[in-house]
């Protein structure tokens, strides 16, 4: 993905984001930051059947860490619990097709790290 469509995604991810909201009566909540920036993730999720039916997030932070976990819970929404938990963090940054240093690269997985943990919250009540 060369820059210039990189940075209309995450630009339009960070405006616009499709994912972000409440899921009031959700069975896992997971919320987490990042001390190097401050970005902060919290993420509901509602599941049926092992499927993720329903996924939202509330955070604050840099257009990359809120862009993806918007763009994260488009690609997990209607996915299996273990196609989840399956997911990887090379998965993702495929999905993302870009290269981000060090710092970049935590405010990017902040999502896929808050993802994994409401998962996991959900499977221990279940």
């Amino acid at each position: 993905m060369n820059s210039e469509i990189y940075r209309e995604t995450i630009l339009e991810h960070y405006a616009n984001p499709v994912n972000a909201g409440d899921i009031p009566d959700a069975d896992a909540t997971a919320r987490d930051f990042n001390p190097s920036c401050g970005d902060v993730v919290e993420i509901q999720a509602k599941f049926s059947d092992g499927i993720v039916k329903d996924i939202k997030f509330r955070g604050e932070g840099c257009a990359i860490s809120q862009s993806s976990v918007d763009i994260l819970l488009g690609i997990v929404k209607n996915k299996t619990i273990a196609e989840v938990e399956n997911f990887t963090t090379e998965d993702f940054l495929e999905i993302l097709g870009i290269e981000l240093s060090p710092l970049r690269l935590k405010c990017a997985l902040l999502g896929l790290n808050t993802l994994k943990t409401a998962v996991h919250t959900y499977l221990t009540r279940v």
